[in-house]
C-alpha cells in the first residue's frame, strides 16, 4: 500500500498524557514507525495534559516547518469526554487562531475497524484469517 502525503502535511498523534515519563513510549514508537515508513512525513506527538508538548505548541512547531495541513489523530481507544468534547474544543480554537492552516481531525484510533481487528488478533494470539 502506498500513501503519498503533501509536503505541506503534518501529522499530530494526540494522546492524553501522564506524569509517568514511560507512558508516552508507545506513542513515540508509532511516530518513529511512521517516519521510518514514510520518510519526509512530518510526525509529532502532542498531549492533552501532564506531558509536553501540548497541541497548540505542536501546531506552531509544524507551522514553523511550513506545514499548512495538519492531521490530528486522537490516540484514544475509547471515545470519552476528552475525545468527544475537549479535543474538538481545542481544534476549534486552533482553527480560529490559525485560519491559514487546514485542520483535519480524525476519529479516535480505537474506532478504526483495522484497530479492532488487530486487538482481537493480539488478544487471541491467532493470526487473521483474512
Amino acid at each position: 500500500m502506498t500513501t503519498s502525503f503533501s509536503t505541506q502535511t503534518g501529522v499530530i498523534l494526540f494522546a492524553h498524557g501522564s506524569r509517568d515519563p514511560l507512558w508516552r513510549l508507545p506513542i513515540d514508537a508509532v511516530a518513529l514507525q511512521m517516519t521510518q515508513r514514510w520518510p519526509g512525513l512530518a510526525v509529532e506527538c502532542a498531549f492533552l495534559e501532564l506531558t509536553a508538548p501540548d497541541l497548540p505548541s505542536t501546531v506552531e512547531a509544524l507551522m514553523m516547518q511550513g506545514k499548512t495541513h495538519v492531521r490530528i489523530v486522537p490516540m484514544f481507544l475509547g471515545v470519552g469526554r476528552h475525545a468527544r468534547e475537549d479535543l474538538p474544543q481545542l481544534v476549534t480554537g486552533l482553527i480560529a487562531a490559525y485560519p491559514q492552516v487546514q485542520f483535519e481531525l480524525l476519529p479516535a484510533i480505537g474506532e478504526h475497524p483495522a484497530m479492532t481487528r488487530l486487538m482481537a488478533e493480539i488478544a487471541t494470539g491467532l493470526p487473521s484469517s483474512t
